[in-house]
């Protein structure tokens, strides 16, 4: 009753209905885990791989005062364009979306819609932003190598909404933090994470969602009042799609993508309808968001993380079998994501290519835009065939270097756009690490590697010598050293091109996700399971054949499409790109003879 009187409700309470233990993945996430059925839901609780760090005021801890953060990105990080030899933009475009699959963009907003703390909290650097308890503005040294002669001394940034700051609980306890995304790969980012916003996205016909056509292009439906897209430019960019993620009109990654998924949810479905004509609206749907989800796992483990990480590193610690079926899951592990599994993620914005290039089917350069600049802009993916020809750069242009010191301008300057004079994405990050209470980085070491490390010596190890030298420059200790700050300049793990310590709070993750999801795809004996001619059909897929099927003007691809296009990954015709045997799904009850009651 304190929650409804308070208006606390939507943040504070989920309203789970009786589970039931045979029926499928839930729309709203809830029931995966039987005794505790909420979670698993949007609005629950972080687990720590490591208990957070505070002080007496629930402030960040540390023995010493710690340099500013955009002192220490600027003094690792340098800005220029340097183009990845393997990557193409197509995987940073899908780590963006898997990010906000299992976690959201609201963790520096003090509103529900994202980047909200851009659009309604602008003011965190101004008089006003003092009285404001959410602000957390980042400051900017007077010496900034960018911004010694602009007058720019701070970046707008709010705090993260926590159970504490929406009314749930007390202010005087330990803020945790809300997430907005159930967390489980589930497409959320597709499907919605409510049960009422899940059923606006359905037609309820054919297993299909809603769609619209446009100018011979399928898209999600239209939202009217055009409420999310503030940056299209009218009368020509119109275009803003209503579903049930608040997500796809924010970042041109997530849009695309999204409606990449979108489309091929109904390109499935169509395919099992006209297979299967007995099945009804029900099966064909739910049948058919299976095979949505189990794709994007697939496509994640199976293709692009071996490619960052190391196949046999995977192979080793568990995280990818190959080989069949396999029933990992343990009913004692709740689904939960860690507090470092998103602002880990966040090191891969140094992979974000801040100039997208555009491409004709033929391979002919067309034009570019600063991806800055397509934010919250749907409108402009549906004029002059924009969305084909960003359809066509993803796989052809490469992705920003990922494994050196070097980031893109525009994500290190106005990752905001026109909204903000300036914004620093990796000073916000860092400033995130801190605003989520984040041990340091050497017990985070110590945890993996189970070594006690007391200097900066002890380090030499993971760093190279003149990175080691700034490290304990800029850092009066050792044990002051910022998570995310030695994950930019720690060395790559053997086999692989991310640093060890990502690697190590991934797998970590990945491996409670697969073990806590009682409708993990791999799984033989979970509600609805494939058979083991379905998985093996899974197997087979990759982001070359899913842009091969949705994909606008996609005729030609390179197999591994999320490498570049080179002597031993060749274009070739999509017909040669393997394809799902739909066959697999065949019913054959439907074709059985119905008797006549003449008969």
């Amino acid at each position: 009753m304190r929650h409804i009187k308070d208006n606390t409700t939507f943040w504070c309470i989920n309203d789970i209905q009786p589970c039931d233990a045979e029926e499928w993945r839930r729309l709203d996430g809830s029931c995966n885990n039987l005794k505790h059925p909420a979670r698993g839901t949007t609005h629950t609780p972080f687990y720590r791989m490591l208990p957070a760090v505070s002080d007496k005021d629930c402030g960040p801890n540390s023995k010493s005062d710690l340099p500013l953060v955009r002192r220490v990105r600027t003094n690792f990080l340098s800005e220029a364009r340097v183009p990845d030899q393997t990557f193409t933009v197509l995987a940073s475009y899908f780590l963006v979306f898997i990010s906000t699959d299992v976690s959201n963009l609201h963790d520096t907003s003090n509103e529900p819609t994202t980047i909200n703390y851009i659009l309604w909290t602008p003011y965190c650097c101004l008089p006003k932003g003092q009285e404001d308890k959410m602000c957390a503005p980042i400051q900017v040294p007077a010496d900034d190598p960018v911004h010694r002669f602009s007058g720019i001394r701070c970046f707008n940034l709010t705090r993260p909404m926590t159970f504490q700051s929406q009314g749930c609980r007390k202010k005087d306890t330990f803020p945790e933090r809300i997430m907005s995304a159930t967390p489980l790969f589930d497409l959320s980012s597709v499907y919605g994470n409510s049960l009422d916003k899940a059923l606006e996205g359905r037609l309820f016909k054919g297993g299909l969602l809603k769609y619209e056509v446009e100018d011979g292009r399928i898209w999600p439906p239209q939202d009217v009042n055009h409420t999310s897209c503030l940056r299209n430019q009218k009368p020509y960019e119109t275009r803003c799609h209503k579903t049930p993620s608040d997500e796809i009109n924010s970042l041109m990654p997530i849009n695309i993508v999204t409606i990449w998924f979108w489309r091929l949810h109904n390109h499935i479905a169509n395919r099992l309808a006209k297979m299967n004509p007995c099945w009804d609206d029900e099966k064909l749907f739910y049948t058919t968001r299976d095979i949505n989800i189990a794709i994007q796992a697939q496509i994640l483990l199976y293709e692009l993380l071996p490619m960052m990480m190391g196949y046999d590193n995977l192979i080793n610690d568990g995280v990818l079998y190959p080989h069949g079926f396999r029933d990992i899951y343990k009913k004692q592990l709740t689904p939960q994501l860690s507090m470092e599994f998103p602002l880990t993620l966040r090191w891969l914005h140094k992979m974000q290519e801040g100039t997208i290039k555009m491409y004709d089917a033929n391979g002919t350069y067309i034009k570019k835009e600063a991806i800055v600049d397509l934010s919250i802009r749907t409108g402009y993916l549906a004029v002059d065939n924009n969305i084909d020809y960003l359809t066509q750069g993803s796989f052809r242009q490469p992705s920003a270097k990922m494994d050196d010191h070097v980031v893109d301008p525009d994500m290190a300057e106005r990752m905001a756009g026109i909204f903000q004079v300036s914004q620093d994405t990796f000073s916000s990050d860092l400033a995130k690490n801190r605003l989520m209470y984040i041990q340091p980085y050497v017990k985070y070491l110590e945890h993996f590697s189970g070594r006690t490390i007391s200097s900066f010596e002890d380090l030499a190890e993971y760093f190279e010598p003149e990175v080691l030298e700034k490290l304990s420059e800029l850092y009066k200790s050792v044990e002051d050293i910022d998570l995310l700050a030695a994950m930019w300049v720690e060395k790559p793990l053997d086999g692989g091109r991310v640093p060890h310590m990502f690697y190590c709070i991934v797998v970590e993750q990945l491996l409670r996700t697969m073990q806590s999801d009682r409708h993990w795809y791999e799984r033989p004996n979970r509600p609805h399971a494939f058979t083991i001619e379905q998985l093996q059909e899974i197997r087979k897929v990759s982001i070359a054949r899913v842009l091969c099927d949705v994909g606008d003007t996609v005729t030609h691809i390179q197999a591994r499409a999320f490498q570049r296009i080179g002597p031993e990954n060749p274009m070739q015709s999509c017909e040669e790109i393997p394809d799902i045997n739909i066959k697999a799904w065949k019913d054959y009850t439907c074709s059985k003879k119905i008797k006549s009651p003449c008969d």
